[in-house]
């Protein structure tokens, strides 16, 4: 059974079309996670919504680049989205610590050492890892592609048992997701080649979009992780896909068998 689970929440399953952050689907997601725990899962959660969150705290009466308006705005949302899931999962004697980190924190060395330490112990002691890019510092050529991939790259560091990937669609489709004829693909083998189907636009109010979420799923499941995609505002989507996983729609990427 597995039991270490890294969760990633997209932007745009936190915030509503107005940008403004759903707090309503937030609770839902928290009381989930809080479900899991209590079945004996270890979680790890990687959540966007910083930026948005503070976008919508802090009206500026000038002109930002958008270096600034990350920084900015990441600063002031990121206390605010950590502060909602503190008030949230503290109403089941759940705790939380905060992780921000940095691409740089995942090349070999102390660095990588001292955060996986760092999330081990959180861990070993009931608390749950929240886990976000350090915007404030990250610019550029530091930053993650997304928290798509600085998902996979939490996963693989701590050797977790699966990587959800929580979206606003169901996961993969043949063809665009609105087409009639649009199929699911529900499991994708080692080494199976979807670049055809993946469409390259991004996300509304998030960096990444379908081709990271592909990238990502590719690159961990070849590490021996299972890597699932599905749509994050789907009623119980984290409880469904735990108790009646090929019931629930998705996409799965299945694990290459490890090396013994």
């Amino acid at each position: 059974m597995e039991k270490r689970i890294v969760i990633k929440v997209g932007s745009n399953v936190l915030t509503r079309s107005d940008g403004k952050l759903d707090v309503t689907r937030m609770s839902a997601l928290v009381d989930q996670i809080a479900w899991l725990k209590k079945n004996g899962y270890e979680v790890i959660l990687v959540s966007s919504g910083a930026v948005a969150c503070g976008r919508r705290e802090l009206t500026v009466d000038h002109m930002l680049d958008s270096v600034e308006q990350r920084q900015l705005f990441s600063a002031i949302g990121q206390v605010k989205l950590v502060g909602l899931y503190y008030d949230l999962f503290r109403e089941f004697g759940i705790h939380v610590g905060q992780v921000l980190t940095m691409k740089e924190n995942f090349e070999p060395g102390e660095q990588f050492r001292n955060q996986q330490a760092c999330m081990t112990v959180m861990l070993e002691n009931g608390v749950l890892p929240i886990v976000n890019e350090n915007d404030t510092v990250s610019v550029t050529e530091l930053m993650f592609t997304d928290n798509d991939e600085l998902s996979g790259l939490i996963a693989q560091m701590m050797k977790a048992d699966a990587l959800i990937l929580l979206s606003n669609i169901d996961g993969i489709f043949t063809t665009h997701p609105d087409d009639p004829n649009a199929q699911l693909i529900s499991k994708v083998a080692p080494g199976r080649d979807l670049s055809d189907y993946i469409q390259p636009e991004k996300s509304a109010f998030g960096r990444g979009g379908m081709h990271s979420k592909y990238t990502t799923a590719t690159k961990v499941a070849q590490s021996g992780i299972r890597v699932i995609i599905a749509n994050g505002e789907r009623e119980n989507i984290l409880v469904d896909l735990i108790e009646k996983k090929d019931l629930t729609p998705h996409t799965e990427f299945t694990p290459k068998l490890k090396s013994t």
